[in-house]
């Protein structure tokens, strides 16, 4: 039975890539989720795992030092940063994922894994057992500077269009991430989000109403806010079935 050991200092993110891992490929046993690489090198030695995901920011020693260490096992690292990937395949990394790390992402990673031990890999069958858990990231990572936060999916209420970026609204906070809706809409649960105008993607379950002005116009108000955004007629029949 294939073994993994996922070394990261978010243990939200640590938790979720365990859970969809798990999902990608039953049969991968995580034997260790530690949180530093002091950690990740002391339970590695001890749990001796064949792959190990590794965030490269984390205390005590960075991914990389981690990577420099191992003599068997194979490295996976997953990271918001992208300056690193050239010293990732120096380390001999077999892949290098950027996080949010979505699903069709994250499954060429796991039939990457599975053919250094299989002659072949039905990668549609990992999709598809992917999309049978519920769809969707379930964590934003969003930065100011050199502060990283993370931010979960189901508290956002809106995401907005801006330019390049998209406005991420909760309650009581707004972030820049560097993601178009359009890049962003196939990452969430259908179940739960839905583009409801060029320049707005709703959570609905925040949807109170859905009000209609003298001219026509439609606009959706939400629960326990003051936000309203507008419903446009290209989206409202698709609103309507959901």
């Amino acid at each position: 039975m294939p073994t993994a050991l996922i070394a990261d200092d978010e243990p939200l993110l640590a938790a979720s890539l365990a859970e969809r891992l798990q999902a990608l490929w039953p049969e991968l046993q995580i034997v260790a989720v530690v949180k530093n690489g002091l950690e990740a090198v002391a339970e590695i030695n001890r749990k001796q795992p064949d792959f190990v995901f590794l965030d490269i920011r984390m205390p005590g020693l960075n991914g990389l030092q981690v990577a420099s260490t191992l003599h068997h096992a194979r490295v996976v690292f997953v990271t918001a940063f992208d300056e690193y990937a050239i010293s990732a395949f120096e380390n001999a990394a077999l892949d290098y994922l950027l996080k949010p790390v979505g699903d069709e992402r994250l499954a060429q990673c796991v039939a990457r894994l599975q053919r250094e031990n299989k002659p072949s890999v039905d990668f549609g069958a990992l999709i598809s057992r992917l999309q049978k858990e519920p769809p969707g990231l379930a964590w934003l990572t969003v930065g100011l500077g050199d502060v990283t936060r993370l931010v979960a999916v189901d508290e956002v209420l809106f995401f907005q269009s801006a330019d390049k970026y998209t406005e991420v609204v909760t309650p009581h906070e707004r972030h820049l991430i560097r993601t178009s809706l359009k890049e962003l809409l196939p990452q969430l649960n259908p179940k739960s989000f839905a583009q409801v105008h060029r320049a707005y993607i709703v959570n609905l379950h925040v949807v109170m109403r859905i009000e209609r002005d003298l001219l026509g116009r439609q606009k959706i108000e939400l629960k326990n806010s003051s936000h309203s955004l507008p419903l446009s007629r290209s989206f409202a029949a698709q609103f309507r079935q959901m």
